[in-house]
């Protein structure tokens, strides 16, 4: 059962339903709890799985009776949290049944201590602790109550078929233009969620003294994510990177794209990918444009380097517009590189971050004994 109680609608929220298709083809038999009338229960139902669900996080507490008839019913034995705070539902679970196993994904990358009386009870019941790169492992081994043995790093990963070229030149040019990219000009796109942590402000003073330092090159950028907060952004933040837009008189040269569902297509729009997030547990949108054959520019902080190298992008500091405008110049001026980057990216997402071999170590964890975990 992978247990998410949230109403909120980011990477950790889209996991459960992104893995349960695979866990099917792999023969499991994966089951859900989620908040009644949130997203994730949502996906879940579109995941092919009806979820047992719950109106609030203390509620389910309240239905641990009733939970426990169903795990009994459907003969579950492994739970998946994804979110610390239903680890007080998990450990309660696992206690109250003995021999559930109890795993949980830290997908935030924890960064306080976690050692008192509560953490020490609810963690002690952990059969496993996935951290999804070697960057929250290490702050995973300081923080948590937990053998080494007992934190393990495992990637996640994507199905890169849906990212493999399929529109033609034509269908191509259309989106390009519905996105105001002009006819020549190289596409410079950063997708995600638009708050503070994940870098458009950066971003937009690197495009800006681009523009200054080299007015001779065509480009034109492209910021993709939500603009509302029932889209997962922070609308504040919104106002005032149009605000420094129009500063900047960039407003000609980055179109706000708003959220889109057919972001393997964008990226057959784009020609460059940038992920400045200041602190990325994982980087999924990095794998994603990897994915895609785009040259990306990430971050050098947090797991992103773990993922690019100077064989399949560039890493620029995450709070030094200037490098990241030298970053961006070196790709736009050399199609050849950009080509040679996206192709060598496609093929590491290949080697080392599918979908179909995350779920196969998820699944070799879950099924092996108890006493191999010590």
């Amino acid at each position: 059962m992978q247990i998410c109680l949230s109403h909120g609608w980011g990477g950790l929220e889209m996991y459960p339903s992104r893995i349960i298709p695979e866990l099917k083809r792999q023969g499991w038999q994966p089951h859900g709890l989620a908040l009644a009338d949130s997203r994730v229960a949502a996906s879940l139902e579109e995941a092919g799985v009806s979820p047992l669900v719950v109106s609030t996080p203390p509620r389910a507490l309240l239905a641990v009776v009733r939970i426990l008839a169903y795990l009994k019913t459907h003969d579950i034995r492994v739970l998946h949290c994804h979110k610390s705070g239903d680890l007080r539902l998990g450990a309660l679970l696992a206690a109250l049944r003995p021999g559930l196993r109890l795993f949980y994904t830290d997908h935030m990358g924890v960064t306080r201590p976690k050692k008192d009386p509560y953490h020490r009870w609810a963690y002690g019941r952990v059969t496993r602790l996935f951290s999804i790169s070697e960057a929250t492992r290490q702050r995973n081994l300081a923080a948590f109550p937990l053998p080494d043995a007992r934190i393990r790093r495992l990637y996640l990963g994507i199905d890169p078929s849906p990212y493999a070229p399929e529109l033609s030149a034509e269908a191509r040019e259309v989106l390009r233009a519905s996105l105001g990219i002009p006819g020549g000009a190289v596409a410079i796109g950063l997708p995600g969620r638009l708050t503070p942590g994940k870098g458009q402000a950066v971003w937009i003073e690197a495009l800006s003294r681009l523009a200054e330092s080299r007015p001779e090159l065509r480009w034109h950028g492209v910021l993709i994510g939500g603009l509302t907060a029932g889209e997962g952004s922070n609308e504040a933040y919104v106002a005032a990177l149009r605000e420094r837009v129009a500063a900047l008189g960039l407003e000609s040269r980055i179109t706000f794209a708003g959220f889109r569902r057919d972001l393997p297509r964008l990226f057959e729009a784009l020609d460059v990918v940038c992920v400045p997030s200041r602190n990325e547990a994982f980087g999924l949108t990095v794998i994603e444009a990897m994915a895609a054959g785009k040259a990306v520019v990430g971050a050098d902080s947090g797991a992103i380097p773990e993922l690019i190298d100077a064989g399949t992008g560039r890493l620029a500091p995450p709070e030094a517009p200037d490098a990241w405008a030298e970053a961006m110049a070196e790709l736009i001026v050399d199609a050849g590189l950009r080509r040679r980057l996206g192709e060598s990216a496609r093929r590491r997402i290949r080697r080392d971050f599918t979908l179909e071999a995350h779920v196969a170590a998820l699944i070799e964890e879950y099924s092996v004994n108890e006493s191999e975990f010590e």
